[in-house]
């Protein structure tokens, strides 16, 4: 199936026919995907298609279309195809090295900077980084704040060093491209001696055998990134110990988690002697979605 573009066509109608051509493949935001291609395509602002309605296009512009229709008619996700995503206020070069940052993950980034307000000093610990989104954004919020960002993957590396660079953030970010469960603490404790005042992690939450993951997330998104052993427990019960390693004596530890992970969870970080409190929180959808454990019982508490 294809959608027919032709150079008789004006912008309103190359609009109305791929929105319609991405639900019937069953796209939920095909409106705003077909927005966002097209602008891409065209190198305008968004806006600017409502605008020119009546633009005719010229065959290398419908031709710059087309070949970005195919791409998301496949499956591809729009944001790798644009090579960038919005998240907490500022755009992230994302690629199929790193996850696409979702926005309840903005959660996170928001409790840390709360937490983070209250504290003399402001040093984040970054498991699995990736785009880097989750402590970019606490920099970019807070400018007392400096990170150390993990992650096994260079190529993730890489993007989040791109994505600390456009931010302005790179003077208060060290990198360390390693496996996070054997992550040395010294290295953390050289840099911040007391230890990290917010540990966070986007781990691998999904289990290797998950049959309802979306297809196209397993298809384009970084299995690494995705997939735990030990049904999707493998990485929070090793990062759950690191993070206890890192964290200083009055600091918070957020970890994202599965739906259906939040007793499960729990549980482990209650098997590490050390913390002090441990709560499971929801998302804005009601879902059980985070687990939060701090070192000393927090003051609101």
């Amino acid at each position: 199936m294809s959608v027919e573009l032709s150079p008789q066509n004006q912008l309103k109608l190359i609009v109305e026919k791929t929105t319609k051509f991405f639900r019937e493949k069953g796209f939920e935001s095909a409106r705003l995907d077909t927005e966002l291609l097209l602008a891409a395509a065209l190198k305008w602002e968004r806006m600017k298609i409502y605008l020119n309605y009546e633009y005719p296009l010229s065959e290398a512009e419908l031709n710059a279309c087309r070949e970005l229709v195919k791409r998301r008619a496949t499956g591809e996700p729009v944001a790798y195809i644009l090579g960038k995503k919005d998240f907490y206020n500022h755009s992230f070069k994302v690629s199929p090295a790193v996850l696409i940052p979702r926005p309840e993950t903005e959660q996170i980034v928001e409790e840390s900077l709360k937490w983070l307000h209250s504290c003399e000093t402001k040093h984040v610990v970054d498991f699995g980084t990736g785009s880097g989104c989750i402590g970019l954004s606490i920099l970019a919020e807070e400018p007392e704040a400096d990170l150390i960002a993990i992650d096994i993957s260079l190529d993730a590396i890489d993007i989040a060093r791109a994505n600390a660079e456009a931010l302005g953030v790179s003077d208060r970010v060290h990198f360390f491209n390693c496996d996070v469960g054997r992550f040395q603490s010294e290295s953390i404790r050289k840099l911040f001696s007391a230890g990290a005042d917010v540990v966070l992690a986007n781990p691998p939450y999904i289990a290797v055998d998950d049959q309802n993951i979306e297809a196209n997330v397993k298809r384009f998104e970084p299995s690494q990134a995705l997939f735990s052993a030990d049904f999707g427990l493998s990485h929070i019960r090793s990062w759950a110990a690191k993070a206890l390693e890192a964290v200083s004596e009055n600091g918070m530890v957020m970890f994202e988690i599965g739906f259906e992970q939040g007793r499960d969870a729990k549980e482990i970080f209650e098997t590490l002697a050390g913390f002090q409190e441990i709560r499971i929180e929801k998302d804005l959808s009601g879902h059980e979605r985070f687990v939060r454990a701090f070192r000393s019982v927090p003051k609101s508490s």
